[in-house]
């Protein structure tokens, strides 16, 4: 009789923890949904933020269908936005087929008016998650950028996030410059462009660099970047234009695959902070045979600029070579 009451004490507990364990399993999957308006942000892209680039953000905003719909979405930033800064008027969501994002369109297509951008809906929808697109303007440079994101239900419910802050680039960028050897091959690190002889000799203080491709027997020089400065013997077959002296301090590197410069699948970024640390004491003028992914930090004679150059390609047959290039100014 006894054994009975201990085997009867036994299974009553163990239905007991089954039944709370259950209950707490069922809790923690289906949490009680708040009854308000609610949202969240994340930003999406990655990175320096350079002036003229993108700062991306998801914002997502919901409540329960029973409460309304959303009518409206904003962003207000702390420095306005260049010319397109926008908000997609369309709810992305990922679909299960390979994960593709696919966008359908909730409201009209964003208004942004100084520091504010817009969207008003124009489905009945109680949930929404919208892309927010803040092109770094040339007020922002080397200074931080906050944003706050808002929605509004038609119930009269509004909600915010603040996001930030986000320090901007004092570094500027420029992609895909191509030099041609014998023609456009005068690198100016002021204006981030090659330039032909003819306008190199209209300015001839710009030009901190000869590109030029040599296939010569015993010496492997190919695909080169040279300052006008350097010994003649890096400069085979060039005449340089009248008053084209500059001597540029250079560091050749390679597989320093910057992100935004290569746009490759490495995770690497230069920004502000690589430039100054950088020793160019007892640096050589002259990069040779560079190659693609190859690249080489250079300082200015003036003192006044330093980059990172980025070789994109080469080309042997017509030789030329395509480079990317982020530029800081040191004073």
């Amino acid at each position: 009789m006894q054994l009975k009451y201990y085997k009867n004490i036994t299974l009553i507990m163990v239905f007991i923890i089954l039944f709370a364990g259950c209950k707490k399993i069922n809790e923690a999957i289906l949490p009680s949904v708040p009854q308000k308006l609610q949202n969240d942000c994340i930003k999406r892209s990655l990175g320096p933020n350079i002036v003229g680039q993108n700062i991306e953000f998801a914002y997502a905003m919901a409540l329960p269908q029973n409460l309304g719909k959303i009518v409206s979405a904003q962003v207000t930033a702390s420095i306005a936005g260049a010319t397109g800064t926008y908000m997609e008027n369309r709810s992305f969501y990922t679909n299960s087929n390979g994960g593709v994002d696919v966008g359908i369109t909730v409201g009209s297509a964003s208004v942004t008016t100084d520091v504010q951008t817009m969207v008003t809906f124009t489905t009945d929808t109680c949930a929404a998650t919208l892309r927010y697109y803040y092109t770094i303007p040339e007020a922002a440079r080397g200074k931080s950028v906050s944003f706050t994101f808002s929605a509004t239900a038609s119930n009269g419910q509004t909600v915010t996030y603040k996001m930030g802050p986000y320090a901007c680039t004092k570094m500027d960028m420029k992609l895909d410059q191509i030099a041609t050897d014998g023609n456009n091959c005068y690198f100016s690190i002021a204006d981030m462009a090659f330039y032909n002889a003819a306008a190199a000799a209209a300015n001839p203080s710009k030009i901190d660099l000869v590109y030029l491709y040599r296939n010569i027997t015993g010496i492997t020089f190919a695909h080169a970047l040279v300052s006008p400065g350097a010994i003649p013997d890096y400069l085979p077959g060039i005449t340089l234009p009248t008053g084209v002296t500059n001597s540029t301090k250079m560091i050749k590197t390679w597989n320093l695959n910057d992100y935004n410069l290569a746009r490759l699948q490495y995770g690497i970024y230069i920004d502000d902070a690589d430039f100054p640390v950088l020793d160019f004491t007892n640096m050589p003028n002259y990069a040779i045979n560079l190659k693609a992914q190859a690249g080489t930090w250079v300082e200015t004679a003036d003192g006044k600029y330093r980059a990172y150059i980025y070789v994109n390609a080469v080309n042997n047959t017509t030789p030329s070579m395509t480079v990317s290039i982020k530029r800081y100014i040191m004073k």
